[in-house]
């Protein structure tokens, strides 16, 4: 019972967290899965499972608080779900010990994205307002969709960071649409699991766990994300992960590391995490007023307004 009651705290964590930021939903809980001993594949199902619930709840809180775009939506979730079928299909076939190090690997990256990508990186502005087109869109969501079913977690660290770094759909926006369109990827990634493995491996009652968690977290984090800063939430979230799965890897006996080796990696990294928080609290206390969702809101109201004068004024001319 204790298990279970952890498991269900870590689904509410993540999903605040994915929530609020758009992304480490199912990298945080695979992550956890993965340490408590389970089958990589099965972990990856697990997740997916639940978040077919997670996310339908997260997707219609964003959606009641104005954070969806559904153009964005309607041309990245299709591909995203071709992208997650054949991704599930794919880690479903491989041994337990050639996936484990795999999986930890992606995580691992994905780790280092997030907390690299929102300690360093401001939020583009030049092009807020601009239109997201397919050809772009459509590409991210095949990868964005593969990485999530192989790494159990992807679909936002991928898809949130590529469409912010394009700088032209606010952060809110991004976010929800990102968290709306993974209902889509979570059912194609759970179809693809189901086809390959069946039930195997499959703990329902953990499935049960986080998405009760999940489910309870999402209209809070639909509303914090107006509120939490970006920076934050990416150094402290992106530094967990990249610490459990440096944990992992040096578990998986790739290489024999003597101890007093692994100690010195794991206080480097620790070292780095806190680092980079502060890094990014510093910054972040700076620039508080213009990263804020309402100066980022108004900027992009204001540039769509220049962009549609600009497009009437032109065929006059």
């Amino acid at each position: 019972m204790r298990t279970i009651v952890l498991i269900g705290l870590v689904g509410f964590a993540a999903q605040l967290v994915d929530g609020s930021l758009g992304m480490a939903y199912g990298v945080t809980t695979t992550t956890l899965l993965l340490a408590i001993g389970t089958n990589p594949a099965a972990a990856s199902a697990t997740v997916h499972l639940a978040e077919i619930g997670t996310t339908l709840v997260s997707g219609v809180s964003h959606w009641r608080f104005g954070n969806v775009d559904w153009k964005v939506v309607r041309r990245i979730a299709i591909p995203g779900a071709i992208g997650a079928f054949l991704g599930a299909t794919i880690l479903s076939n491989l041994s337990t010990e050639a996936a484990a190090p795999v999986m930890a690997a992606i995580l691992l990256a994905l780790g280092l994205y997030i907390l690299v990508r929102f300690t360093f990186s401001g939020i583009p502005r030049q092009h807020l307002g601009k239109p997201l087109r397919k050809r772009f869109l459509s590409p991210l969501g095949l990868i964005a969709g593969f990485v999530d079913a192989t790494g159990g977690g992807g679909w936002g660290p991928v898809g949130t960071p590529a469409i912010l770094a394009s700088g032209r759909l606010e952060p809110r926006k991004v976010i929800g649409s990102i968290d709306t369109s993974e209902f889509i990827i979570a059912i194609a990634a759970s179809l693809g699991f189901l086809f390959s493995l069946g039930s195997q491996g499959i703990n329902f009652a953990w499935v049960g766990a986080i998405l009760v968690g999940g489910v309870l977290a999402a209209p809070l984090a639909a509303w914090l994300v107006r509120h939490v800063p970006p920076r934050l939430l990416g150094a402290s979230v992106g530094g967990l992960i990249v610490l459990t799965n440096v944990r992992s890897l040096l578990r998986a006996d790739l290489v024999d590391i003597a101890r007093p080796v692994q100690t010195a990696i794991y206080t480097v990294v620790v070292l780095a995490w806190a680092a980079a928080f502060a890094y990014s609290l510093r910054e972040y206390l700076r620039d508080r007023e213009v990263e804020s969702s309402d100066a980022i809101s108004s900027l992009r109201e204001e540039q769509e307004r220049d962009t549609a004068t600009g497009a009437v004024a032109t065929p006059a001319g």
